[in-house]
């Protein structure tokens, strides 16, 4: 029987990377409402390092986002890995887990997240992986929908292979906003069809971050700038979907100070204060 989480996951929150520990141990008050990390920069950690991870975890809520399980790998599942994972989500009353739709690795570890062709023989492949994943953490977890710059081996389109991974595997969904949006240009779809294709009743929590334009019809997935218009506008149409869901502000590279993050955190809950509103008067005229 895994603990229960200390802290409810609600509102807005940020990934938690080292660069920004000293800044909000500086700024304890920050409005800040849940952190994630990776679990694999984190297990095994002790010291100092590791005494202020706990304080962290004592005091906010938490999610874990994991980056090298390979969930599409031909590789075997990295089944050591997951028992590390699951004894660091235990020791910090963590509930939620997730991972992305995606390889990264094969013999060795190939440092990049890869697409899972959209094939039949893949959705069985990797739901597999999923349901042997979700025994041994004891818990439901989450795939994320990812970003990608080719589709090799194409059978199905994207929403239908998600779908399928999502049913075959029973698991739940991380639905990442910025990433539609990168595909939607990318690869040419609209992108609020995507939106509104995925099963409601499965998202369990959403990302959101900012892009780099490479090109006027080539974006790059940074998580390394301010998140623009189009992005805000498809999270306000996530919610209308499925209602409002934790929402994780990724910044990974050229972080800005920590007020700045904040501004975005508290643009997140102004959407979803909006939504929250809405969604009190339309159950009063009921």
């Amino acid at each position: 029987m895994k603990p229960r989480p200390r802290h409810p996951v609600t509102g807005a929150g940020l990934g938690l990377r080292r660069a920004l520990l000293d800044p909000l141990q500086d700024s304890p008050r920050a409005p800040i409402d849940f952190f994630e990390v990776a679990p694999e920069n984190w297990i095994n950690v002790g010291g100092k390092l590791g005494r202020t991870f706990r304080e962290f975890t004592e005091r906010h809520a938490f999610m874990c986002h994991g980056l090298s399980l390979s969930l599409g790998s031909p590789a075997p599942l990295d089944e050591t890995l997951l028992h590390k994972i699951r004894r660091l989500l235990d020791e910090h009353g963590i509930e939620t887990y997730s991972e992305h739709l995606a390889y990264c690795s094969d013999d060795g570890h190939l440092y990049d997240l890869l697409p899972i062709p959209f094939t039949e023989e893949a959705v069985d492949w990797v739901s597999a992986r999923i349901r042997r994943a979700q025994d041994i953490l004891g818990r439901r977890i989450a795939v994320e929908n990812v970003s990608y710059y080719a589709a090799p081996g194409q059978e199905m389109g994207e929403i239908e292979f998600t779908r399928a991974v999502l049913e075959r595997a029973d698991c739940d969904l991380l639905l990442d906003v910025n990433n539609v949006y990168v595909n939607s240009v990318n690869h040419r779809y609209d992108a609020t069809k995507f939106i509104a294709a995925m099963p409601r009743e499965r998202v369990a929590y959403i990302h959101i971050a900012g892009h780099y334009n490479e090109a006027p019809d080539l974006i790059v997935d940074s998580h390394a700038a301010t998140i623009i218009d189009p992005v805000w506008d498809l999270l306000d149409r996530a919610y209308t979907h499925c209602g409002v869901k934790p929402t994780l502000l990724e910044r990974d590279f050229n972080i800005p100070p920590l007020a700045e993050l904040v501004g975005e955190l508290d643009h997140i809950r102004t959407i979803q204060r909006q939504h929250d509103v809405s969604e009190t008067r339309h159950v009063r005229s009921a």
